[in-house]
């Protein structure tokens, strides 16, 4: 199995670019809000029980797609200091010893662009960041830092291409079969 794990900041279009790439490649998509949004019905954001089990079903879904031998599968991910340090190397723990393949893509835009995308409505319907403030606040924190990610296999700007343009690159650098 193929895992692209499509990692970037709030507003940088990973979930928006992985549908694209999922219709382009016929892989199967999980975004990671279909984990957080279940588990925020439950538990506090960032709560031991929250951190705890959303890293686990994550894990386990790898491991089983994995497991079931999935053609392939993609992964949105905005890395924040919730997330465990040894999550991506437990990501690869996962997938590996089935024969899989984990492949980072780190989606990038401009500030000015993820502020002109932050409001979209779409945002607003998936319990994602949706104020210019509080974005620019957890920024200044450090909350949004991706230097503990591996160098990815993959890097795009997601304000020079449009989202079939990001997919169509992914698919071809990462030379990922077609549907």
């Amino acid at each position: 199995m193929n895992l692209i794990f499509i990692y970037g900041k709030p507003a940088t279009g990973k979930l928006t670019v992985a549908r694209e790439l999922a219709r382009l490649t016929g892989y199967k998509l999980f975004h990671n809000h279909q984990t957080v949004d279940l588990l925020l019905s439950v538990f506090d954001f960032g709560s031991k029980p929250f951190v705890e089990l959303r890293e686990e079903i994550w894990i386990k879904v790898f491991a089983r797609a994995a497991k079931e031998r999935l053609h392939g599968l993609i992964f949105t991910f905005a890395p924040e200091t919730t997330v465990q340090p040894k999550f991506i190397e437990q990501v690869l723990d996962a997938v590996e010893p089935a024969g899989s393949r984990v492949r980072f893509v780190e989606l990038t835009c401009a500030m000015d662009e993820v502020y002109r995308r932050i409001d979209h409505k779409s945002r607003q319907q998936s319990g994602k960041i949706t104020s210019h403030e509080v974005y620019e606040k957890l920024e200044a924190a450090g909350v949004f830092a991706t230097s503990h990610m591996p160098k990815p296999d993959v890097s795009i700007d997601t304000g020079k291409l449009n989202p079939a343009e990001a997919a169509a690159k992914i698919a071809k650098e990462l030379r990922l079969p077609k549907v």
